[in-house]
């Protein structure tokens, strides 16, 4: 069974460091956590990549030794299988009593506003994300968004951006080092230089770093727990 609900408060504190999420996109990363001997702090749905086997999903999840976090991703922001916004509702609203933390892209928090509102009402946690996939934006973007965020009701803000070169990395980084976001942030990048800036952020302060359960993914830069666990992150 789960742990108990770990708040944005305790999260922002970053204990020894970032909390490390294990990210679940199959039915063999499904069986592959579920065998984990030492579980990451919290384990991902990634319901929109899963959608075609939730029955199985469902019956499985007991055996998952770690809170979870549920998002069915905005096909524009990297979402498989092309989900309506009403396939994305119900699958989020058939696991959310299963959740620690909902993650919502923002371009999705007005479409999803009732749930978010149920979520509040269960004590689910709230993630508000962004995620572009072509480039990182300015900083004064970013804060944009980071503002967006909280008024939507987040408890942490999650950016993931391409960053593909030195500069793109660098406008992640000094939005990451601001000090006027106020907000728990989770930080990465996708791409060329995406395995390098998940450590970065992660020691920038970023209180959750992705990571796939096991070695294989179509996600580049996105390191494996292994790997993370190897540089000293996640390491109690």
């Amino acid at each position: 069974m789960v742990e108990p609900l770990v708040s944005a408060r305790n999260l922002a504190a970053n204990r020894s460091g970032p909390r490390v999420v294990g990210v679940i996109m199959s039915g063999a990363d499904l069986d592959f956590a579920i065998r984990m001997r030492k579980p990451p702090d919290f384990f991902e749905l990634r319901l929109d990549r899963l959608a075609r086997i939730v029955d199985e999903l469902e019956n499985k999840l007991p055996n998952l030794r770690a809170p979870l976090i549920i998002t069915a991703r905005h096909p524009q922001e990297g979402g498989a299988n092309k989900l309506s916004i009403r396939q994305r509702r119900n699958l989020l609203s058939r696991f959310l009593h299963r959740a620690s933390y909902l993650d919502v892209e923002l371009r999705s928090a007005s479409a999803l506003g009732a749930l978010l509102k149920l979520a509040r009402r269960k004590n689910v946690r709230r993630i508000i994300s962004f995620h572009n996939l072509e480039s990182t934006p300015d900083s004064r973007h970013l804060h944009a968004k980071a503002r967006a965020a909280k008024l939507r009701g987040a408890d942490i803000f999650k950016v993931a951006t391409r960053t593909d070169t030195p500069m793109q990395l660098a406008r992640l980084l000094d939005f990451m080092k601001t000090e006027n976001v106020d907000l728990p942030l989770s930080a990465m990048g996708i791409g060329k230089l995406g395995a390098i800036s998940r450590v970065l952020l992660a020691r920038c302060g970023s209180v959750l770093v992705y990571a796939s359960v096991a070695a294989a993914t179509d996600i580049e830069g996105q390191m494996s727990l292994e790997q993370l666990r190897a540089l000293g992150i996640g390491v109690s």
